[in-house]
Formats: structure tokens, C-alpha cells, sequence
């Protein structure tokens, strides 16, 4: 599987859990390859309609909030592994 295949698959798999949720705004954040599982780990971030700001704090670039979640792929065979959320605390 080509990194381009793993990143489709990642935000197909998002749109498909999250259709409910009208999120927006999705985009590739980080992309990693584990040779050892032979996985790609792919993080996707988007955003909710109740995470998002309205009015002059989002026009000036504060006050967005964004999800993140890593979505394990498998390169043999391309099926989703997991998904869990993208830790963002400091170490």
C-alpha cells in the first residue's frame, strides 16, 4: 500500500464513523509508517459544529478547536485497525 492509498483509506474511515456528526474542515495532520506491525498510522483532524467558534475570535484565528484521531491501517491488506484519539498533552 502507497502512503497516498493509506491516507485515503484514513479519511474515508472518518467520514464513515463521523457522518452523524456533520464535521468539516478534514485534513491530514501526520503520517506514519510501523514496520515492525506493518501498519500505517495516519492522523486526521476535523473539526465538530460544537468545537467550532463563530464570530470575530474565529475571523482572528482564535478560538478553533480541532479533533484528532490516528487511524491504524493495515498494509497487507488495507482494513482499519483502530482508531483512538490523538494525545496532544506535553509529555
Amino acid at each position: 500500500m502507497e502512503v497516498k492509498e493509506a491516507v485515503a483509506a484514513a479519511k474515508a474511515c472518518v467520514r464513515e464513523l463521523f457522518v452523524g456528526e456533520s464535521i468539516a474542515n478534514i485534513g491530514l495532520e501526520e503520517v506514519a509508517y510501523d514496520e515492525a506491525a506493518g501498519q500505517w498510522h495516519v492522523t486526521i483532524g476535523f473539526a465538530r459544529p460544537w468545537e467550532m467558534s463563530i464570530g470575530l475570535m474565529t475571523v482572528q484565528g482564535q478560538g478553533t478547536s480541532r479533533s484528532y484521531k490516528v487511524i491504524a491501517i493495515s498494509d497487507r491488506d488495507g482494513r482499519v485497525v483502530s482508531v483512538r484519539d490523538r494525545d496532544l498533552s506535553p509529555p
